[in-house]
């Protein structure tokens, strides 16, 4: 069993992904972090003729962009409904269309920029653990149709059985907008496309700090310094004291996922006949899938740490896979790893500044499409193209009692999971 990601195993950054070597003196903009934000950022820059030099401390999509399950579904953390009652119905409706035209625009690049990553619109289904959840599905159905004309279709539970290959759920609810990706293919294909519009991108390259110089800002690397007339912070779940202001802005939340090894195409038929995403409804949520290779994918947030041992998590991990899926009781786990949520208290995500400086965070689990819409967004943003944001249009809530470390996690966790045993 490794201790990597599968997707990296797989497909490894390309030897020849064009990386730069020498400093430039100076940018229009500077780009603190090589994930989908940073990198869809520096797409649309390029393309308005803007000079960018994107900086990771580590190599091309280190993080939580090689380490997600590659599933993209629409909405947001925060739940629509409730975004309704604190932003008002026209934000609402903002929002709810910005988490679709992220899905689409995620195709729109993979097939504008010829990114072979594995992607397919095979949707996916939301599952009830208990019978509460259930019975709230066909009126938030109707609301979702009502508000947005977006269909859900609720799946009953003598129904399930043409989903998934449990009876374990009280039934779901079927989205056919969502899509599912290899995600280590699409981060590289990603930064493909950005080196081939000439932005720079320096791997281990780390930024120590980040100085207002009249108009502009000098970036300190270690690799020397430059100077910026603009500079976005796209680190969300890996986000540092870089920007002190910023770190209490977002909250680091662990999420670990394990792989079996390749099924044979009966095994997949039987667990996932439509080769759906899925996940469940609980609070401390598992999602799941098959992989393009045909291996059953399970992640979870286990006890919301980012430093839980990896052994102990596949314990935990393969118990939940084997209490829904009991054919899979030996099949071997190939993959165990970990990555970071970037998590805000309000469940949005948020585009903001701080002493000029641009930045985007708070996917919650979403950051495969709302880090590529968010990103795009910045960019368009720092051109001119777009005028507004909705994301930029919230305030950012932070909390007196969070500065660095977020202690308060283990005390969330016994709650969660306290709702998660209510019937």
């Amino acid at each position: 069993m490794k201790t990597e990601p599968l997707w990296t195993d797989q497909f490894q950054r390309p030897d020849d992904l064009l990386v730069a070597t020498h400093l430039p003196g100076d940018v229009d903009v500077a780009i603190v972090g090589s994930g989908y934000t940073g990198l869809c950022a520096a797409r649309v820059l390029r393309k308005s003729g803007a000079s960018v030099a994107i900086f990771d401390r580590n190599t091309v999509g280190w993080g939580a962009s090689s380490r997600n399950g590659g599933m993209a579904t629409p909405g947001l953390k925060q739940d629509i409904t409730k975004i309704y009652k604190k932003y008002g119905r026209e934000k609402g409706q903002e929002f709810w269309k910005a988490s679709i035209a992220a899905i689409d625009l995620i195709e729109n690049i993979v097939t504008e920029e010829n990114i072979d990553c594995d992607w397919s619109r095979v949707g996916h289904v939301a599952l009830a653990n208990k019978q509460s959840q259930y019975d709230g599905l066909e009126d938030y159905a109707d609301w979702i149709y009502k508000e947005f004309g977006h269909k859900k279709k609720i799946i009953t539970r003598e129904e399930l059985h043409t989903e998934i290959g449990t009876d374990i759920y009280f039934g779901g609810l079927a989205d056919e907008t969502s899509g599912g990706i290899h995600p280590a293919k699409y981060v590289f294909g990603l930064a493909r496309a950005v080196s081939n519009l000439d932005a720079q991108i320096f791997e281990n390259t780390a930024v120590i700090n980040i100085e207002r110089n009249g108009n502009n800002f000098r970036i300190i690397t270690s690799a020397g310094d430059l100077t910026a007339k603009q500079v976005i912070i796209a680190t969300n779940g890996y986000t540092d004291k870089l920007v002190p202001q910023l770190k209490r802005r977002v909250i680091p939340v662990g999420s670990y996922i394990i792989v079996t090894e390749p099924l044979t195409k009966e095994m997949q038929d039987k667990l996932s006949p439509k080769r759906r995403m899925f996940y469940d409804l609980k609070w401390f949520i598992n999602y799941y899938r098959l992989t393009p290779d045909g291996r059953m994918l399970w992640g979870g947030r286990n006890d919301l740490s980012i430093d839980l041992d990896l052994e102990e998590s596949t314990i935990l991990l393969s118990h939940q896979l084997t209490e829904v899926f009991p054919e899979l009781q030996d099949v071997p786990i190939t993959h165990t790893w970990s990555g970071q949520l970037g998590v805000t208290f309000d469940l949005m995500p948020h585009i903001g500044q701080i002493d000029g400086i641009y930045y985007a965070n708070g996917y919650s689990g979403h950051g495969l499409s709302i880090a590529t819409y968010l990103g795009t967004e910045l960019g368009l943003l720092l051109t001119g193209k777009k005028k507004s944001s909705p994301f930029a249009e919230i305030p950012h809530q932070t909390m007196f009692f969070y500065r660095d470390k977020s202690w308060f996690l283990p005390i969330v966790s016994r709650y969660y999971r306290f709702l998660d045993w209510l019937p």
